[in-house]
């Protein structure tokens, strides 16, 4: 099917083989910074992707060894001193929650390969994918109450992604740690020794998502986001429909004949 074209962007690098994207934050004079403009190229992105896109995986890396620094600090002194309003700022919030979510709702599998550092916003973005791998020298912290500032839009991806008990420790006091204590606390689910492991990794997932069935990878996603706030009769009536529009469709109907055929489903790679 056509794919919904891709955003022009200058933050960004994006390069798509075999129906699997590459996003790459490229900003590296500031250790991939999480400008304004970089929000807005992420969300043309998430909103081309999510549009009848024949994409089945996204990964989101940083350039120059490092994956992000979180917000754009420049631009947030920028704010204070112009003066702007609370309904401004609070506008100027939204906007990057919105990215956040986006991502995390995306129909397509998402991968972050994190080296270097992913700090404040950028440990957000992480913690809205569904694989993650770093290095073992990795570095994070949520460092925005160091700041004066909460990590306000961020707050409900990393529980989300690491339960309530770990997200309150390590928002509250600002703590540092490595790929390896990202691995013990869930926010990483592999730990490479380098950016070769990472690749190699990377390469593991990707042949694994390319044997799944888009559709049905997307229903399973918005099912399993769906889970933890739909009461029970809400939750059994939308699994319900969606299991039913996916046997019923040509995804469904194509992956029980191939098993039974013993053959591969025509979505396999």
């Amino acid at each position: 099917m056509p794919m919904r074209a891709l955003p022009t962007t200058r933050s960004l690098v994006l390069e798509e083989e075999g129906g699997w994207l590459t996003v790459w934050l490229d900003r590296p004079e500031t250790r991939n910074a999480l400008s304004g403009e970089m929000v807005d190229e992420l969300k043309a992105v998430a909103a081309a992707l999510r549009d009848d896109s024949p994409v089945r995986g996204v990964t989101f890396r940083g350039k120059g060894g490092t994956f992000c620094s979180g917000g754009d600090l420049k631009g947030f002194r920028a704010i204070v001193e112009e003066g702007r309003t609370l309904e401004d700022v609070a506008a100027f919030s939204r906007s990057a929650g919105e990215l956040f979510h986006a991502v995390n709702e995306l129909p397509q599998v998402t991968v972050m390969l994190v080296e270097g550092a992913a700090m404040a916003g950028g440990l957000g973005l992480v913690c809205a994918g569904d694989f993650v791998a770093v290095t073992a020298d990795a570095r994070f912290a949520l460092t925005e109450t160091m700041l004066g500032i909460p990590p306000a839009q961020i707050a409900p991806l990393v529980v989300q992604r690491i339960g309530l008990a770990a997200a309150r420790r390590i928002m509250l006091t600002a703590a540092r740690f490595d790929g390896v204590e990202a691995h013990r606390i869930g926010l990483a689910d592999a730990v490479a020794q380098d950016a070769a492991g990472l690749a190699a990794i990377e390469g593991e997932v990707r042949r694994n998502v390319m044997q799944c069935a888009p559709g049905a990878v997307a229903v399973t996603k918005e099912l399993a986001l769906a889970a933890a706030h739909l009461p029970r009769e809400e939750m059994l009536d939308r699994a319900a429909a969606g299991f039913a529009r996916c046997l019923t469709g040509e995804e469904g109907r194509e992956g029980v004949a191939a098993f039974l055929e013993k053959r591969k489903p025509r979505w396999a790679l």
